[in-house]
């Protein structure tokens, strides 16, 4: 999922419908008194992809986001090697975007990151550079401590990136070799590894040095995934599709009944001319219902500009925002630059907006009337949080092909920028190849070709194929799959 990818920074550190979807999910629940103990919800800040998909399983279960690279997961020398490997990250990430010196940085990147061509028959089980760089930093102690604490507790351990999924693994397997001792009893002990994919594929670096005697499950989102996985030599009954954890407060359960209100006023706001909804209007209200036409006709769409978790693409904002300042003056159309975290990616989106004569907002709790936001908060929690609200009334998204790539199965058309990485070419041609994705004009002619797509319903029909095609209950799917009783229960 992301600007430059975790797998690259590791190595170069350390050298089809709801209803048919919701089978399965209506089995009854267990007693909460005979319920497992909760999972240990665990991830690591390489980009926001990682983490937001952590997050909305964390929401769920009631329980926090524990950092594989911080305390107290990692000690202090782990901690420094991870911190070291996001800087390295991050300034790869922003640099490979420069235009003249960001091509040689972009061919290391997909080098270190590369996935291989897919062959249904191939086999891609042996060791890459990322592997084997992980599995020295396994064998000097990383991990060593997560293990511990899963054993002590008790808990399945419930992942979001590679690398604490294939440490606890490593470990397990070392203490089974250890047999007796301090130790003896303790490979048995450990619970469950779940790791969770959040690119719909995925590099060599996901699977440990001996593929073929993991003992982690892989819940992925993409049936290309799962193929990607059984090349790479994971054992068939250890990779399972469920999708990617959209967050509850968008869908509303495995009815859908937040995704399918939302998506009712968003295809208003989207087909202002009625195009989309003469031709497939009485369809789409068999599956949503009437549409709120009263309500949202003559409303401006929202779109939202994002950027990844690096930072990176951040300079798009100014060509977009000369493009866009005469409808949005006019009240045609609302726009919210999404900052993340970065307080300087925000400043900079304050003084681009008032070069071309703009003030923006911040968005707040209460949100604001003006039609240029910018929404920057100081912790990933918050800012996840005020993101999610926001997306139940943005109409688009025009970001770059990271983990949002899946947020098109809530009915959010994407429009999308250059992929930075390899695992982002991956996420868009699989959103493309379902029709839930179009690609960014040059930003200076963002309004024409913005408005054309308006005219013709480009935007409405892309929202609606997202709905229709990708799946949408991976994260009750998962809860379902961790059996955490009393959670899984409120889902069904």
């Amino acid at each position: 999922m992301r600007e430059a990818r975790a797998e690259g920074a590791l190595a170069m550190a350390g050298d089809a419908f709801a209803s048919s979807e919701r089978r399965g999910l209506g089995s009854a629940p267990r007693d909460a008194e005979d319920a497992s103990p909760a999972p240990l919800v665990v991830s690591m800040a390489m980009g926001y992809g990682h983490l937001r998909a952590a997050h909305a399983l964390a929401d769920a279960l009631g329980t926090e986001v524990l950092h594989a690279d911080r305390p107290p997961l990692a000690e202090p020398q782990e901690e420094r090697l991870w911190a070291a490997a996001r800087r390295l990250y991050e300034w790869a990430s922003r640099t490979s975007q420069l235009r003249w010196i960001g091509g040689p940085l972009r061919r290391l990147l997909d080098a270190v990151t590369h996935i291989p061509r897919f062959e249904p028959d191939g086999d891609h089980s042996a060791a890459t550079r990322s592997v084997r760089a992980l599995g020295r930093l396994v064998d000097r102690g990383l991990g060593h401590e997560l293990a511990r604490r899963l054993t002590e507790r008790g808990a399945p351990l419930l992942t979001t990136h590679f690398a604490p999924a294939v440490a606890a693994d490593e470990h397990r397997r070392g203490l089974a070799a250890a047999g007796a001792g301090p130790n003896e009893g303790v490979a048995n002990a450990l619970p469950a590894i779940h790791c969770v994919v959040t690119d719909a594929d995925l590099a060599r670096a996901w699977v440990g040095r001996r593929p073929a005697e993991t003992g982690v499950t892989y819940l992925v989102p993409s049936r290309r995934a799962m193929q990607r996985l059984r090349a790479y030599g994971v054992p068939t009954d250890q990779v399972e599709k469920t999708g990617f954890p959209l967050p509850d407060e968008l869908l509303g359960g495995p009815d859908l009944a937040v995704l399918r209100r939302n998506l009712a006023a968003r295809l208003v706001r989207l087909d202002p001319r009625g195009t989309f909804r003469r031709l497939l209007g009485p369809e789409v209200e068999s599956f949503l219902g009437p549409l709120p036409e009263a309500a949202q006709a003559g409303r401006a769409p929202h779109l939202a500009f994002v950027v990844g978790g690096a930072g990176a693409q951040a300079d798009l904002a100014e060509p977009l925002l000369t493009a866009l300042a005469e409808p949005l003056a006019a009240g045609r159309l609302s726009l919210t630059l999404v900052a993340g975290t970065r307080r300087e990616v925000a400043d900079e989106f304050h003084r681009a907006a008032r070069r071309h004569g703009l003030e923006p907002e911040g968005v707040e709790e209460s949100g604001g009337d003006g039609s240029l936001h910018v929404l920057w908060k100081p912790t990933v929690d918050a800012y996840f949080r005020r993101f999610n609200r926001l997306l139940a009334a943005t109409d688009l998204l025009w970001t770059k092909p990271s983990e949002l790539t899946f947020f098109a199965a809530l009915g959010l058309p994407l429009v999308f920028t250059r992929p930075v990485g390899v695992q982002e070419r991956h996420n868009r041609r699989w959103a493309e190849h379902h029709r839930a994705a179009l690609r960014a004009p040059d930003p200076r002619h963002a309004a024409e070709r913005l408005d054309a797509w308006l005219a013709d319903g480009s935007l409405a029909t892309t929202a609606w194929n997202g709905f229709l095609h990708l799946p949408k209950l991976g994260l009750y799917r998962i809860l379902q799959r961790v059996e955490r009783g009393d959670a899984a229960a409120r889902y069904r």
